[in-house]
C-alpha cells in the first residue's frame, strides 16, 4: 500500500472540503458522476476516504486543515540575508500551509518577492523577467510537494540566500533511482494517489519530465540526493547582483 492511501486518524468527512472535490470532478469530466452530490460514498470512490477517516492524499488535497492533524506536512520558507544557515538575519521567515495546490502557489509566492526581477530586452513597464527559471521553480517545487517521502515527519524547506536558492525535500530517492536516472526522465510514483490528484488539481503531468524541463530552462541545478541524512537536496545558483 502507498503511504497516501493510509488513514489519518482523528478525520472524518466533516474535514472535507467539497468545493475542492467538486473542482476535482469538473476536471476529470466524467458524465456518470452526480456532481451535486458530494457525500461519503463518492468520497469513498475516489479515495478520498477510506472508512470514516480521511487518507493522506485525501487530506493533502481536500482537507479543510490539513495541517491541524498533520501539522509537519508544510513547507517552512526562508530567505536569510547573506549566504550562512547559522545567521540570525533575515528578510522573511514563514511556514506555507494548507492543501498542497496552495503550498504550491504560495511557495513561488515567496521566490517571486525574494529574488530579483531584470529587464532583459522588454518593454520599460514590464515587470522583468525572474533571475531563476520560473518553469524551473514550478517544476521543483511540484517534484518536492507530490514526490516527498511522507514517512518522514518533517517538512519541505525553501532557503533563499544571497548566493543561492535550496530546496530539501524529506526522504531521498526511491529505490533504484539515481539523479541520472531523473535527469533522463525516469521516475517512481512515490505517492499514487497524491499524483493523481495532481494531474487534475495543478499543472502537473506525471510522466517523469519535469526535471528534464527544469534543466532546459536552467541548467546550472545542482541535485543531492543525500542518503546518510535522508534527504533530497536542491541548489540553485543565483547570479551576482552588480
Amino acid at each position: 500500500m502507498y503511504v497516501d492511501e493510509m488513514i489519518v486518524p482523528d478525520t472524518s468527512f466533516a474535514d472535507v472540503y467539497k468545493d475542492k472535490v467538486q473542482e476535482y470532478l469538473e476536471k476529470m469530466q466524467d458524465d456518470s458522476i452526480d456532481l451535486e452530490e458530494i457525500d461519503e460514498q463518492l468520497c469513498k470512490n475516489l479515495n478520498i476516504l477510506k472508512g470514516a477517516s480521511l487518507t493522506l492524499g485525501g487530506l493533502l488535497f481536500f482537507g479543510k486543515r490539513p495541517q491541524k492533524t498533520r501539522p509537519a506536512f508544510c513547507v517552512k520558507a526562508v530567505s536569510f540575508i547573506g549566504n550562512d544557515i547559522s545567521s540570525v538575519d533575515y528578510r522573511e521567515s514563514r511556514d506555507i500551509t494548507g492543501t498542497i495546490p496552495v503550498m504550491y502557489q504560495e511557495s513561488l509566492a515567496f521566490f517571486d518577492r525574494h529574488l530579483f526581477r531584470t529587464q532583459q530586452g522588454q518593454d520599460f513597464n514590464s515587470t522583468g523577467i525572474l533571475e531563476i527559471s520560473e518553469v524551473a521553480l514550478q517544476e521543483l517545487m511540484q517534484n518536492a510537494l507530490t514526490h516527498r517521502d511522507y514517512t518522514k515527519n518533517s517538512p519541505i524547506r525553501i532557503f533563499i540566500f544571497d548566493n543561492r536558492i535550496e530546496i530539501i525535500s524529506p526522504g531521498c530517492l526511491p529505490n533504484s533511482l539515481t539523479i541520472e536516472n531523473i535527469k533522463l526522465g525516469n521516475a517512481v510514483i512515490r505517492n499514487n494517489l497524491i499524483v493523481s490528484y495532481a494531474s487534475k488539481l495543478m499543472r502537473y503531468r506525471g510522466i517523469g519530465s519535469g526535471i528534464a524541463r527544469a534543466l532546459k530552462r536552467q541548467p546550472d541545478i545542482i541535485f543531492q540526493d543525500d542518503r546518510e541524512g535522508e534527504q533530497f537536496k536542491v541548489t540553485i545558483p543565483r547570479p551576482p547582483r552588480p
